[in-house]
This record gives structure tokens, sequence and C-alpha cells, in this order.
């Protein structure tokens, strides 16, 4: 028997408005199983900037709201919820651009990432894991950040 991983995120019916007129996502559905990658396609103006800003509580900063579904995150409604409360729940957007601290050492801007975190062990692993992925870093850590190549 297969194992099928729990719903991580679900957006039931998701409308979005800005400036209280403007709509500018209607019933948006999507399901984001944990352990799994999902990918948000879509053309410009589409709604894939908006629809993440609804997941990570960034609406307000633009004056949209969530005014219709459900943001479930584990179970829990977290549509409108404040941004830092996500955040220290694991919900974070990246913002476009690849942009790091340039002024802070590549080590230092990924102990950056992890600073809310309690469990301090954990966020060695996951750098650990960073590494991993983009072995070369591991020989820059002390270097400035914004003078590498690509930031």
């Amino acid at each position: 028997m297969q194992h099928i991983p729990p719903m991580l995120l679900e957006l039931r019916n998701v409308d979005v408005v800005f400036d209280g007129i403007i709509q500018v996502l209607r019933s948006v559905n999507l399901d984001i199983q944990a352990g799994k990658i999902t990918a948000l396609l879509g053309g410009n103006g589409a709604g894939k900037t908006t629809t993440l800003k609804a997941i990570s509580g960034l609406l307000a900063v633009e004056h949209g709201k969530v005014t219709d579904g459900q943001i479930l995150f584990e179970g829990e409604d977290v549509a409108n919820a404040d941004p830092v409360k996500l955040f220290r729940r694991g919900v974070v957007q990246v913002l476009e651009g690849r942009k790091v601290l340039a002024h802070l050492s590549v080590e230092q801007n990924l102990l950056v990432g992890g600073h809310h975190r309690a469990d301090r062990e954990a966020v060695q692993d996951d750098i650990e894991r960073v590494y991993g992925y983009f072995p070369r870093l591991r020989g820059l850590t002390k270097r400035v950040s914004g003078y590498l190549s690509g930031g």
C-alpha cells in the first residue's frame, strides 16, 4: 500500500482583492503535499505572485486581502494571517531577484535564514544541505556575498 503524504498547504476557492475593489484572484484552488515539489506556472499577470503573497501573508503591504476562501497550512486557516507568525511556522516567500545581504558573508547570509529558529542544530544541518546542493559555496563561506558572481 502506497503512503500518501499529508497536505501541507491547501487553497480553497481563494479570492484576493486589492484596494477593496480590484479583484486579482478568483476561486484559486491548490493542493501541496508535504515532501513534494509543486510548481506554479502561468503567464504575466496570471496571479502567480499574488497567490504566493496570499500564502505568505504579504498582501497587506500592497493593500490586498483574501476576501473569500481558505488558505490552510497544516489544517489551520491562515488567510490574512500576520506574516511574522507565518514566518515562525516556516511559511516564507523568497522574493524574486536572487538578492542576498550583500555586505554579509555567505555563511552569515545562510545563518540569517534560520535566525528565528530555536532548533539551532537543525539550522546547521540545513546549512550543510545547502552546501550539498551548492558545493562551491563551502569554500566561499567567509567571502562577502555582494562580491560573488551573481551576488
